[in-house]
């Protein structure tokens, strides 16, 4: 059974997911702070982690930058506030998805469902043969879903994990930000055009930590490709 673990100082928004996603029939641990969060994380198995932004004295983004430190298990943030700023803040900081408050228990747990679907999914889902892709030294294994660069681990998130696909499925094409959206995020996920911008800059800062600064080019007011000598490797 899925861990979720469900991070939000306000108890009855706390027992209303935890309600909800047991329900869905997914395991429910639950912290009442940022510090109950981080000490919770490391003392047992998480398979995502709901996280509300607005907490006092250690949020939702210190957090996450704690534990990105260490572990790219999905988030997915909430928030009281509607605003573009954060959700590209929250996201940026290696965020799976932003859920502004009030929201729909049963959305919650439909997008704890997608994400979890991504990062989780049965790792024989595709024929060895047609599991691997490579360009620029960047290889790819949508089977067991890691991505490496001369062997050492490249860890992304979902997201930055399914547009790297994208370039790698089409080496030749130019994906604008809407076919993006459409093709690497589920269904009734809304995002901005910023929001991708801001993934892949994410996907790029990493590939260039690894090692690989030049896979994905862009090309001015049309989109993203992979880079041409990448492509033709």
């Amino acid at each position: 059974m899925q861990n979720i673990l469900v991070v939000d100082d306000d108890a009855h928004i706390r027992d209303v997911i935890t309600f909800a996603i047991e329900k869905a029939n997914y395991k429910a641990s639950v912290a009442q702070d940022g510090f109950d969060a981080v000490a919770r994380f490391r003392n047992e198995p998480v398979d995502l982690i709901v996280l509300d932004i607005g907490m006092p004295e250690m949020d939702g983004f210190e957090v996450c930058r704690e534990i990105r430190k260490h572990s790219e298990v999905p988030i997915l943030f909430l928030s009281a506030r509607d605003e573009e700023i954060d959700r590209i803040l929250g996201l940026e900081m290696g965020g799976d998805d932003y859920v502004t408050k009030p929201f729909s228990p049963r959305e919650l747990v439909a997008r704890i469902g997608a994400i979890l679907k991504r990062t989780k999914g049965p790792k024989l889902a595709e024929p060895a043969s047609s599991a691997q892709r490579e360009a620029g030294g960047v290889q790819l294994d949508a089977a067991y879903r890691s991505v490496t660069y001369r062997e050492q681990p490249v860890e992304l998130t979902s997201i930055e994990f399914e547009i790297l696909k994208l370039f790698l499925d089409r080496p030749r094409m130019t994906f604008s930000r809407d076919k993006i959206i459409d093709l690497a995020y589920p269904p009734n996920i809304h995002v901005s055009d910023r929001t991708i911008d801001s993934h892949i800059r994410n996907l790029r800062s990493k590939l260039t930590n690894a090692g690989a600064p030049n896979l994905i080019e862009t090309v001015h007011a049309v989109g993203f490709r992979l880079a041409a000598m990448s492509a033709a490797t």
